[in-house]
């Protein structure tokens, strides 16, 4: 007979279990070491977890001065580094650059950009080769720890069978690298004049030249990427300074510091960019979705520009809208748009239109007033949809893992060592999973680490906010009545104190690294009686 899995010797522990359900299992354990191990381990978390909760009448009032001097204790220290953030905010909000500094002051989104690409090029520039040397060693590890334990698993079941040796190595062939990718390493990567490469071509260096024609499509990361010849698939590209003055057929999907576009794209560009050029040659046959610290357009694109940036200036030819969103825009008298400009600023003055410029659509400039949320009704619906998803999440956690999730509640009350483990998880997972997805054998196993990062972050606020209705309200939790009420006035707390000007992210970060913390510590100590038995 089949071994039982943890979630029903969880509800067998405790009493949830239906009755003939219950007494098959108790039939089971008597010739089942493994699942007599995995109970008994359950049943002694249950008593230690309940041991905390129900303490001694005489040891109460002790205890009870010991938590309220730690926990206000950390209330100040906590309040303290609230405090610092919130003026540090303040001033940053109020601070006034000259227009030659804007881009170092992080809160402005050319400021934004600028960090994001100098932090990822200093990264890259001194870590590419190793973090490929590494990518390879931790892929090949990872692939020889899925099939080696799927196998051994196996085996010790006798079920290792031919068809399951099959299903092993096809997973092995669709992990290797196909033939249809080529692969350049190296300082200095170029594609000949006279050199033609029939597949797609990942390139990764220093420097990457494509002179020659390229008939799939290019995959390039490096200091620099210049395509001089022709690109006639889809152009993939994370540099510091990209420049195209030949031609791209398909279309280009770019993160680079500066974009230089002096020749014939054939689709749209879609990217991110510090600085976007395109030129007065440059033709565009389809149109540009694009975030940028500065913008400038003075060649032809055929459709629609939609554009996020701090300044930009327009004096080429969009054949059909020009939609903008952010600080300065600025249109020549050589400008042509064939449709309707819309722009969205903070003030009328940052929007100018020359006399000359053709404009076939209307005009259509907003100003971005920030209008208070609480004068809008949908936001209260949105709040009370946000906080009825929140319950609901918490019920059904409580219904389908009741030892879990009372343990994680309870893990949150380990304070710093919470907070600390859940800033590391929060900065270093998405770095690992960076890592492990450059291969092709950790591609699964990124997504899935990417899926319960997501549900942690999610479920943080969750358990902060049961545990912080749980000490408010002075309820064990032991009973799932307790726990639910200790959830709504905990996250009624949390949505108030989140809406405090510049102090209510500061709220939110902390929740989020607290819950995710109490969560890794929890699924650590859950996984432990498994790796035992």
């Amino acid at each position: 007979m089949e071994c039982y899995s943890q979630q029903t010797c969880a509800l067998f522990v405790d009493g949830e279990l239906a009755a003939d359900e219950a007494r098959t299992l108790r039939e089971h354990l008597a010739t089942c070491g493994r699942c007599r191990r995995l109970v008994d381990a359950l049943s002694e978390e249950n008593r230690i977890l309940g041991d905390s909760l129900r303490e001694l009448p005489e040891q109460v009032p002790v205890r009870s001065r010991l938590r309220r001097s730690g926990l206000w204790g950390d209330a100040a220290v906590l309040a303290g580094l609230l405090l610092l953030g919130s003026m540090i905010s303040m001033w940053f909000d109020r601070l006034s650059l000259p227009a030659a500094l804007e881009g170092f002051n992080p809160f402005s989104l050319s400021g934004r950009t600028n960090f994001f690409f100098d932090l990822f090029y200093y990264v890259g520039e001194g870590g590419t080769a190793m973090l490929s040397g590494y990518a390879a060693v931790v892929g090949w590890l990872c692939l020889l720890l899925l099939l080696g334990g799927g196998a051994l698993l196996l085996g010790r079941r006798g079920r290792l069978r031919p068809d399951g040796l099959c299903v092993f190595m096809v997973l092995l062939a669709l992990s290797l690298p196909s033939h249809a990718l080529e692969r350049r390493p190296g300082e200095f990567i170029t594609v000949a004049a006279n050199e033609t490469v029939d597949d797609t071509l990942l390139a990764a260096g220093n420097t990457v030249r494509v002179d020659g024609v390229i008939n799939g499509d290019l995959l390039a990361f490096g200091r620099n990427v210049e395509v001089r010849g022709t690109v006639k698939g889809d152009l993939v590209s994370w540099a510091q300074r990209t420049e195209i003055s030949g031609t791209v057929e398909g279309r280009i999907y770019n993160f680079s510091r500066e974009f230089d576009l002096d020749g014939q794209l054939g689709h749209s560009l879609y990217g991110l960019m510090q600085y976007v050029r395109v030129a007065d040659r440059a033709h565009v046959g389809e149109g540009i979705l694009a975030g940028a610290g500065d913008f400038s357009l003075e060649g032809e694109v055929k459709r629609s520009v939609n554009i996020f940036t701090s300044n930009a200036d327009v004096s080429g030819s969009v054949g059909r809208d020009l939609s903008m969103a952010g600080g300065r825009l600025l249109v020549t008298n050589t400008a042509r748009i064939g449709g309707n400009l819309s722009a969205r600023v903070r003030h009328v003055k940052d929007v100018h239109i020359a006399d000359g410029a053709t404009i076939a659509g209307r005009r259509d400039i907003q100003l971005n007033v920030r209008k208070s949320n609480f004068a809008r009704p949908r936001f209260y619906v949105h709040q009370a949809i946000w906080l009825a998803a929140a319950l609901l999440a918490g019920w059904l956690g409580l219904l389908l893992f009741p030892g879990f999730f009372r343990a994680t509640t309870q893990a949150v009350g380990s304070g710093w060592l919470s907070l600390g483990l859940g800033i590391a998880i929060l900065a270093g997972v998405p770095v690992a999973m960076i890592v492990i997805a450059i291969t092709l054998v950790g591609l699964p196993i990124s997504l899935m680490l990417l899926g319960v990062y997501l549900a942690g972050i999610y479920l943080g606020k969750i358990w902060v906010g049961a545990y912080l209705g749980r000490i408010l309200l002075k309820s064990s939790g032991a009973s799932k009545g307790d726990w639910m009420l200790g959830l709504l006035v905990g996250l009624l707390i949390l949505t108030i104190i989140g809406f405090i000007p510049y102090l209510g992210g500061l709220v939110r970060l902390g929740v989020v690294c607290l819950g995710l913390g109490a969560f890794a510590a929890q699924l650590y100590r859950a996984s432990r009686p498994i790796m035992r038995a």
